[in-house]
């Protein structure tokens, strides 16, 4: 995919330096959104401005030349690491193949990511090299605003995410309900009777769907009754007819590596009248919130829009109460893309929103006594307000 490097070129002119660094694995986002390569070990990268050149070993030498975005690429026999290794050993050997590779660019100074090896940093300084620390992290910064290439890997994503929501949904309301109020699958058991329908059965049929559409994820919600009440609560054990079933999946394409991020509430039959109030509050609070996303606005202002919509209801949220366990207890959303969390952030110091960016927006309520309520949309902000990519997707409590 292609990538836009100009702010990494206003950086380096502003500071004088002669490259930007990055020492990881492509598990770390900006290194894989700079290196455009794909391996789990760390190796080095390094951006001059007129030149992308990565530093891998002799094991990921020839699929870094046809497959990263550098133009140039050396692997560390060239100077001589196995016998440097042996000598001075791994980290000293290293530091010293970094520092020849830079000079070799013509780097004297570099600037670096916040979460750059220390040790490394320190390495490079001895062998002469200036290390400053980007606090920017302009490389997260740039990622924030996608291309055409990246959008259309967000949507292929959160069509899959729909199609794993659908058999999500689809399995709750296939499920009886048991004489003690438990979801259970008739003739799943080994006897052939029925088995409890639980969150890890859920989740099961959530992540089988997402790889037959290309799609991962390490793990994902479904949270049932209390544990719904914690909006990171994984869930576990069998699900209760008439509670709120929170499912948030939040998965990544394979071959691209962007994600997705999507949430449902659902009710197996009738839920409280508490749930079904909440969750018409908070589909009420997901239509604030959208309304305010255009250019120009501010993660700030769209989240306002959510407290506002819940205050008003007479319930908590973080903003007229720092320290309220129940109500409205996160931010309204987060930006997404190669991270399932990035910039920029629904929040109450969130920066204006830019054209190309992709967030979510996930207002809810949350009590332990009641249960929780989410609902979670992930849109692209447009040149005139925003695309819903998930607005094919109902947004429904009840399942029969």
């Amino acid at each position: 995919m292609t990538r836009d490097r100009s702010a990494l070129d206003a950086l380096l002119d502003a500071a004088d330096a002669d490259a930007y660094c990055i020492e990881a694995g492509s598990t770390d986002s900006n290194q894989l959104y700079l290196s455009g390569f794909d391996a789990p070990d760390p190796f080095f990268t390094a951006y001059t401005g007129d030149d992308l050149a990565v530093l891998v070993s002799g094991l990921e030498y020839g699929r870094a030349r046809k497959e990263s975005h550098a133009d140039t690429v050396a692997r560390l026999s060239t100077y001589d690491y196995a016998d440097r290794a042996a000598e001075e050993g791994r980290a000293a050997a290293l530091t010293a193949v970094y520092a020849d590779f830079l000079a070799d660019l013509g780097v004297e100074s570099a600037l670096v990511p916040e979460r750059f090896p220390l040790g490394v940093a320190d390495g490079l300084r001895e062998h002469g090299v200036s290390v400053a620390v980007d606090h920017d992290d302009t490389v997260e910064t740039a990622r924030a605003v996608k291309t055409e290439e990246e959008l259309d890997a967000v949507r292929r994503a959160t069509e899959a995410n729909e199609a794993a929501m659908a058999a999500a949904e689809e399995l709750i309301a296939a499920a009886d309900v048991a004489d003690d109020g438990t979801l259970v699958l008739a003739g799943e058991g080994d006897d052939g009777g029925p088995t409890p329908l639980t969150s890890e059965r859920v989740a099961e049929e959530i992540e089988v769907t997402l790889l037959r559409h290309g799609c991962a994820l390490d793990e994902t919600i479904v949270a049932c009754g209390a544990d719904a009440a914690d909006p990171h609560d994984r869930g576990s054990g069998p699900l209760d007819a008439g509670e709120s079933i929170i499912v948030d999946i939040f998965p990544r394409e394979k071959a691209s590596k962007y994600h997705s991020d999507m949430t449902r509430t659902f009710s197996k039959g009738e839920p409280s009248d508490t749930v079904a109030e909440w969750f018409a509050l908070t589909h009420e609070a997901l239509d604030a919130a959208l309304e305010a996303v255009e250019p120009g606005a501010t993660g700030a202002e769209v989240h306002a829009a959510v407290c506002d919509v819940y205050e008003d209801a007479g319930h908590p949220t973080l903003r007229s109460d720092p320290d309220t366990e129940t109500g409205f207890i996160h931010s309204t959303g987060h930006g997404v893309g190669l991270d399932v969390h990035e910039q920029p952030g629904l929040n109450p110091r969130g920066g204006e929103l830019e054209a190309g960016q992709v967030i979510t927006v996930e207002p809810g309520l949350y009590d332990p006594a009641v249960g929780g309520v989410r609902i979670e949309d992930i849109v692209i902000v447009t040149e005139d307000g925003y695309e819903n990519l998930t607005r094919d997707y109902p947004v429904e409590l009840v399942v029969e």
